[in-house]
């Protein structure tokens, strides 16, 4: 590349950064009409960006980079590593076996368990969830017996917490809990940034014989606000390949499953 071409493509990846400052999220489709150039151009200089963490990628362009103590709103949350979490909601519905009650809690991750739950029209279900996206996608299915915790809505994700989300989440036990996570690191374990739900998770957790963390690689390491705990409540990470050799081998040292999608 020459040093013109050079200073001219720094020059379109700061005007790049400078949208998703501004916008939240660029979409390839728009940054093509934008500049005048090719698909392939602006996944190079999308990608470029994200290696040196300037921005995360998503489903058909790029994000804001959040620290771990903020949040995305939902509809983008699915925009983000969505293949790997496909993987890891089919790995996880799996696990599950006709009869059993379940909990999802909210999460795009968790959301996957649900479609796949659907597709495969899982015999004798009982689901209790907080998420209202959740809720929707298996609403319709009757050999699933739905059980919705209301409570104050949190609008960022669509879901239920507070006082009144925890006391109706006492009242229940489930076989096995699906666990989203904004951060899950190696001495605090899972956390979140948000403290209502922190404590609408510990209170599931509480219900459940079984706890499941379900995340992607960019969540490992990460610490956020609220701890979700405590660590030796977890029984498996359902995780993709991209998760760090050093992270698993450590969570299975200390007697946690990982399974890596």
């Amino acid at each position: 590349m020459t040093p013109k071409a050079r200073l001219l493509t720094e020059q379109r990846r700061r005007n790049v950064l400078d949208l998703v400052d501004q916008d939240g999220q660029v979409t390839v489709a728009d940054l093509v009409k934008r500049f005048s150039i090719s698909a392939v151009t602006v996944r190079t200089d999308l990608d470029a960006l994200a290696s040196v963490g300037a921005v995360v990628r998503s489903h058909g362009g790029a994000v804001r980079r959040l620290e771990a103590t903020q949040d995305y709103p939902l509809r983008m949350k699915e925009t983000i590593h969505r293949d790997e979490k496909i993987r890891i909601g089919r790995a996880a519905a799996e696990l599950v076996r006709p009869g059993e009650t379940i909990i999802l809690d909210s999460g795009t991750t968790t959301a996957e368990i649900a479609r796949h739950l659907k597709r495969v029209k899982t015999q004798s279900l009982t689901v209790i969830t907080n998420a209202l996206n959740i809720a929707a996608e298996l609403a319709d299915l009757p050999s699933i017996s739905l059980i919705m915790i209301g409570g104050l809505l949190r609008p960022i994700s669509c879901s239920f917490v507070g006082p009144q989300a925890e006391a109706m989440m006492n009242e229940f036990h489930a076989d096995r809990l699906f666990l989203a996570v904004d951060g899950f690191d190696l001495v605090d374990g899972p956390s979140t940034p948000d403290v209502l739900e922190a404590q609408l998770n510990n209170v599931m957790i509480c219900s459940a014989r079984e706890v499941n963390v379900v995340t992607d690689f960019s969540k490992l390491g990460r610490r956020s606000v609220s701890r979700i705990g405590p660590f030796d409540t977890i029984r498996r990470l359902i995780t993709d390949t991209r998760a760090p050799q050093e992270f698993t081998e450590r969570l299975r040292n200390r007697g946690i499953e990982v399974i890596e999608v």
